[in-house]
């Protein structure tokens, strides 16, 4: 099995109208597409992400007690939330017998368009779900559900995004979950920090065929790391998001601007060239944990340098 691309990141919220207007604001996303079905209870919206080519950003939300994205809030104390990861596959009923081979249980949705999955290995329990479709479009809706978006909001600051970096999970040992991914859907081992360079946690980052993302894994080191914490509460679970801004004043402007605070910032250098990262909360992003980075030159900052406490304790 192997991936064409990663197609979305998708979050669940109760509020969609004021989710969108977020990402269209501070963000900077601009809706491209929206669509409301009754068959599977749900509405949604699908944002385009500045400088991500081939990558999107979808908000759903439940139309009705009975549908699954109801279920899905009620099970996580009606919280928002990262629901899943849109990828695009060669064969879906080549996916659907290579993940049954292996242990895992694929769930046909959309009228046998799509299937979905927990990826991680099935002994370790579930992790981040994934949303996985044959060559096309890619959505949560059918094509005959979907029709343009209007923008929602005015204009104002936004972070000046150019791009969706990566997406991080925690585990509890990189390289068995880099192996797993490796043999299961192509991703490829790029780059990861020496084990004693930091005294919680190492990380590791996998290239995803196709996308202009990657993939990273981070596992506790130490006797009390938060990467422990963070699995006991939420096992193999999506653990932050990252964005690439152009401009480090102009992004903090515009979270002064939209009254969304920032914590653990990182600062340093690399070869002579300057790079910062910070945090924003999920309280006030709609249940993702966001990180932020700036960098003088491509190339020169270091993933997860620091994760702070604060980070740790959102339980994302």
């Amino acid at each position: 099995m192997h991936f064409y691309r990663i197609d979305h990141v998708a979050q669940v919220t109760p509020d969609l109208d004021g989710q969108v207007a977020l990402l269209e604001g501070l963000f900077g996303f601009t809706p491209v597409r929206t669509w409301d079905s009754a068959e599977e209870g749900t509405r949604g919206v699908r944002l385009e992400i500045p400088g991500s080519w081939g990558q999107a950003w979808e908000v759903l939300a439940p139309t009705g007690d009975g549908s699954a994205l109801q279920v899905w809030l009620d099970e996580h104390g009606g919280r928002a939330g990262l629901h899943h990861i849109g990828a695009e596959v060669p064969d879906l009923g080549a996916v659907r017998a290579e993940l049954e081979t292996r242990g895992l249980k694929p769930i046909a949705g959309g009228g046998g368009r799509w299937l979905e999955a927990s990826l991680s290995p099935p002994e370790r329990g579930p992790g981040v779900l994934f949303r996985m479709r044959g060559p096309g479009a890619l959505g949560m809706c059918g094509d005959e559900d979907a029709r343009p978006a209007a923008p929602t909001s005015g204009g104002g600051a936004s972070l000046g995004i150019v791009g969706l970096d990566h997406v991080c999970q925690a585990f509890p040992d990189r390289d068995e979950l880099a192996r797993w991914y490796a043999d299961l859907a192509g991703f490829v081992p790029v780059w990861r920090t020496p084990l004693e360079e930091h005294p919680d946690m190492a990380d590791l980052v996998m290239n995803i065929p196709g996308s202009a993302i990657c993939w990273e894994i981070i596992m506790p080191r130490g006797e009390d790391s938060f990467i422990e914490r963070f699995w006991d509460r939420n096992g193999a679970a999506a653990h932050h998001v990252t964005f690439e801004v152009a401009d480090w004043d102009r992004a903090m402007a515009a979270c002064a601007e939209h009254g969304t605070p920032t914590f653990g910032e990182n600062e340093g250098s690399t070869d002579g060239a300057a790079w910062r990262d910070t945090f924003i909360h999920p309280k006030h992003t709609g249940g993702v944990l966001v990180q932020l980075f700036w960098e003088e030159r491509p190339g020169v900052w270091v993933r997860s340098d620091k994760i702070p406490a604060e980070a740790e304790a959102s339980g994302t």
